[in-house]
């Protein structure tokens, strides 16, 4: 996937002809109510944060204002009714406090790498207590490194997944395959039972549309024929890209840019998370949003507003 600088440097490098004004996506107001005329219950919003202690961290603005009060200043605001995580890198007995103790959402849920202190990670928090939650997908070599946490709720389930990245050189790009024929499974699965919700970081920019240097990025981690070969088998296994059925031809919207070269300013970027919804839950799709301006990580929070 393409992350920070020291894993993939040359997946950013900028196209020369990139114009120098930015092209910046601006994020339209929400729509609260569903093709079908109903009427959205549901809000659910997804952030990779890129490391739950590094929020608590001061950011150099003001001393007695850290970066993790912004981001859940932010949170607060946004009030979803389910809030995903990923790249938490923390294991639940380091997590900060004051996110274990926020009251608005009294049901948290967390998993981690059981063998990388710091590594990969989601969480799920709830406002209202889920049937039942589960860890993994029922796969020991992909389970150990904390990526996938569902839950059900009565209409249907919600799953928050991390998804493994090929890394700097490809060298797991064997393993991401494999990740994404056991994955597709385990979802097809659940959706035989009830509709499902898949937020998350997916680790892929699915269309050139999905990124700013499409050209030079053909044989980079995110975006190679194999992770987006993935990507169009599991919509064809009956999921749908609900930014995409919303907004088909909206160009530089994207939710993750390097740390390097300035790229957030200039909006080189990727849309590497997303909401995937059941065919069965399109009918009460009504909005699905990339808050870009939220700051605290190299990738913005998205949040889908449903009518279930």
């Amino acid at each position: 996937m393409p992350k920070r600088a020291k894993k993939n440097e040359e997946t950013f490098a900028s196209s020369q002809s990139e114009p120098e004004a930015p092209i910046l996506y601006e994020d339209p107001p929400d729509k609260m109510t569903s093709k079908d005329g109903r009427a959205s219950n549901m809000k659910i919003t997804s952030w990779n944060v890129d490391g739950l202690r590094a929020w608590v961290r001061k950011n150099g603005m003001d001393s007695s204002i850290s970066l993790f009060f912004v981001c859940l200043q932010w949170v607060r605001k946004e009030d979803p009714d389910v809030l995903c995580l990923q790249e938490t890198k923390c294991a639940e007995k380091a997590l900060p406090s004051e996110i274990t103790d926020m009251p608005e959402y009294p049901h948290k849920y967390w998993a981690g790498s059981e063998d990388k202190e710091g590594y990969s990670g989601v969480a799920m928090l709830c406002k209202t207590e889920p049937l039942n939650v589960t860890y993994g997908i029922g796969k020991e070599e992909h389970d150990k490194e904390g990526r996938v946490i569902t839950a059900e709720f009565p209409s249907f389930f919600l799953v928050t997944a991390y998804v493994p990245n090929a890394s700097r050189g490809l060298v797991r790009l064997d393993y991401r395959k494999t990740w994404d024929v056991d994955f597709r499974a385990y979802l097809s699965g659940l959706d035989q039972r009830k509709p499902l919700v898949l937020c998350g970081d997916l680790n892929v920019a699915h269309q050139e549309i999905d990124l700013k240097n499409p050209k030079g990025n053909r044989k980079n981690a995110g975006f190679t024929p194999e992770e987006r070969e993935g990507f169009t088998k599991l919509l064809e296994a009956g999921f749908t890209d609900s930014f995409r059925e919303l907004y088909p031809e909206q160009a530089n919207a994207y939710t993750f840019w390097t740390y390097m070269m300035n790229a957030r300013a200039k909006n080189v970027g990727w849309r590497l998370d997303y909401f995937l919804l059941s065919s069965a839950l399109l009918p009460g799709l009504c909005d699905s949003k990339i808050r870009n301006t939220a700051m605290g990580s190299d990738h913005c929070p998205i949040t889908l507003y449903l009518a279930v």
